[in-house]
């Protein structure tokens, strides 16, 4: 028999606020985290908007000497762990430190320190650079840093898939407890991509919303008028633990991780295969794995992006998978719309989300949702939250060069 596996802490840092609770409140309350970049001059971009980390510093969990060893994507995920362990409640001591292990993963990782010290290389050559720029910005070193500085001694690994990097960091770790080779894990991805060389990447490839005189109005997920994403920056981490270990040490059980689904659609660099088969398979094999009928799934946090080819593709593959269902008591929500786009982080922050969905009987709404889509024809639960007790809650996250992930949360009753 597998391994079950429950997830007892959450630590969310998004543009709607710093912390779990203040990100939740802000989902509620149907509230954009959008506005102008501030971090750079974007005279010459034709995206001039994202949804910033607002309120965010450091110092509350780096001393001032550390900063210089860790790029923003990385005190992200400092702060986002440390927010999920302190809500798990979990004790990491010197003997049970090689029962737990970190998996933190990013899209993207340290750009904005690469753009820094590709800079002063530029000024005044190779003497220029710091001796702490690779540590400071290679993916695998926010799980580095999160296991050095809890003591987490277990499977010390990172994800790297695009945006779906978080959904599947947190897949391999539920994984990694089945199969007995930790019993807790330190999950999800970090991201702050939101520097020069990123926006004006994806703006030139016309992926980024160009609705630059209404920021809060940008990100608009399944709706007619969508035009891109809408940039965001945060971490969302998660601490899961095999549900004997859970239940030993008392925990609270927020919600039972119980199915993960992988795919690859094998198609195109960039775009989702236009039949939604990765999709479709992806969502299958998470219903597969938790082994319950489509039926039972009340809702599904989408990948949504606001892109016109995803949002559409995403809706195909969830009628073919649901049938009559999807038409008929399921509801799927972007809060996308919300937080923006986190990249490698979206798919670990909509994770516990999803989680917290099947905890609290509280279905985040789709903002900024107006005008119908004939194409995307579901119920996206716009614009207003709703109050629904639901067992099953899936989250979707799709990535560039087609590779797919599909978790699925129930609620548990103890």
């Amino acid at each position: 028999m597998k391994r079950r596996v429950v997830v007892t802490g959450i630590g969310i840092i998004t543009p709607l606020g710093i912390g779990t609770e203040p990100t939740w409140s802000g989902l509620m309350e149907g509230r954009s985290g959008a506005g102008p970049i501030t971090k750079f001059d974007t005279a010459l971009f034709s995206t001039k908007i994202a949804a910033e980390l607002k309120g965010f510093d450091p110092l509350n969990w780096v001393e001032k000497k550390e900063l210089k060893k860790m790029d923003p994507f990385i005190q992200y995920a400092i702060a986002a762990a440390d927010f999920a362990v302190k809500s798990s409640g979990l004790s990491i001591t010197a003997e049970n430190g090689p029962r737990v292990g970190v998996n933190i993963g990013s899209g993207i990782g340290g750009f904005s320190t690469i753009e820094n010290e590709h800079s002063e290389l530029m000024k005044g050559g190779p003497r220029r650079i710091s001796p702490f720029f690779i540590p400071s910005c290679i993916i695998n070193l926010a799980a580095g840093q999160v296991s050095i500085r809890t003591g987490a001694k277990g499977p010390n690994t990172a994800t790297c898939t695009a945006c779906s990097s978080g959904a599947h960091a947190i897949g391999d770790s539920f994984r990694i407890i089945q199969r007995g080779d930790a019993d807790a894990m330190i999950c999800g991805a970090s991201e702050a991509a939101i520097t020069p060389l990123s926006v004006g990447g994806f703006g030139n490839m016309r992926a980024l919303t160009r609705r630059n005189d209404e920021p809060q109005r940008a990100s608009r997920p399944f709706e007619r008028d969508r035009d891109g994403f809408l940039m965001g920056e945060g971490a969302g981490i998660l601490v899961l633990e095999e549900l004997g270990h859970a239940r030993m040490r008392g925990a609270a059980i927020v919600a039972e991780l119980c199915g993960y689904g992988m795919s690859g659609d094998a198609y195109h660099i960039t775009a989702p295969s236009e039949d939604g088969d990765g999709g479709c398979r992806v969502m299958q094999n998470a219903l597969n794995d938790a082994g319950i009928a489509p039926e039972q799934v009340g809702y599904i946090n989408a990948h949504g992006t606001s892109t016109p080819f995803n949002d559409k593709l995403e809706t195909m593959a969830i009628k073919k998978i649901f049938g009559a269902h999807a038409k008929n008591g399921l509801m799927v929500s972007s809060t996308k719309s919300m937080t923006g786009h986190l990249l490698g982080a979206a798919g670990s922050v909509e994770a516990g989300l999803s989680a917290l969905v099947v905890n609290r009987g509280k279905i985040p709404p789709t903002i900024n949702y107006e005008n119908p889509d004939p194409a995307c024809d579901l119920d996206y639960v716009p614009n207003k939250p709703r109050d629904v007790a639901v067992e099953y809650a899936m989250s979707n996250s799709f990535g560039f060069g087609g590779t797919n992930a599909c978790l699925l949360f129930r609620r548990c009753a103890a």
